[in-house]
């Protein structure tokens, strides 16, 4: 016990402060367009798996709810016009939420999670809120075992057949005014894995989402941006 107090003391503090803060030199973020590089050539759209790259009048649009952060469309394009940027703040919701989330902020947030068919990527991440490093406790914001005691609904993979039933059954259960977060690629778009007869699509086919946060997975930083901007708790949003 002593020297576990010992090691406590020595290591101090390891939360971190959410700041928007720095990323990993290799990480892989918000896909960026150089419009004056690029010649045309439409390589990254033979490139992308998922069908997240398009052009309009010229214009390259990247989808990035359908975007897994692969880089196949950065080593597709000769001319360096695609590149990955260190950001993951692209977390987005819908308008009209200000009253919902007025009632919600009366107390702490409490959150269920769902795994509609996800490759449990997401939930990896979304289990690291609760470690040491990331500390989502210290924003208010906690983890239930029950729908019925949840303010908001965190649906990570695509719908699946299977758990159609589970996750309808789950929202009807979160009493009202709740919160629904589609986290990852599979969720925010459904796009990930193709059209099966086993899949039933994103989340927000099944159930009303309000909040989107893509990711392959998203890392728990871009997950707490998105909680934080769905409670009105950041003094800036960057879109």
């Amino acid at each position: 016990m002593l020297n576990l107090l010992r090691k406590i003391i020595k290591t101090g503090c390891v939360t971190e402060p959410y700041d928007g803060g720095s990323v990993p030199p290799r990480f892989r973020g918000e896909v960026s367009w150089a419009e004056s590089q690029c010649q045309d050539c439409h390589r990254c759209l033979g490139a992308c798996p998922t069908g997240a790259i398009g052009f309009s009048n010229g214009k390259l649009i990247i989808d990035h709810f359908a975007c897994i952060f692969c880089g196949q469309c950065v080593a597709a394009c000769e001319h360096n016009a695609i590149a990955h940027t260190g950001e993951y703040r692209m977390a987005e919701m819908k308008n009209q939420l200000s009253g919902k989330i007025r009632s919600v902020l009366k107390r702490s947030l409490h959150i269920r999670h769902v795994d509609a068919g996800s490759c449990n990527a997401c939930d990896w991440e979304m289990t690291a809120l609760n470690n040491p490093i990331y500390d989502l406790q210290q924003y208010g914001i906690d983890f239930v075992p029950s729908p019925r005691h949840a303010d908001m609904l965190m649906i990570t993979g695509v719908v699946t057949r299977n758990l159609l039933q589970a996750l309808t059954m789950t929202y009807e259960a979160t009493p009202f005014p709740k919160l629904v977060m589609a986290v990852g690629a599979c969720a925010a778009s459904g796009k990930v894995f193709g059209n099966s007869y086993a899949i039933c699509g994103a989340a927000d086919t099944i159930v009303p989402v309000d909040i989107y946060v893509p990711g392959c997975p998203p890392r728990p930083a871009a997950l707490i941006y998105g909680l934080l901007l769905a409670l009105d708790r950041l003094k800036e949003a960057r879109r």
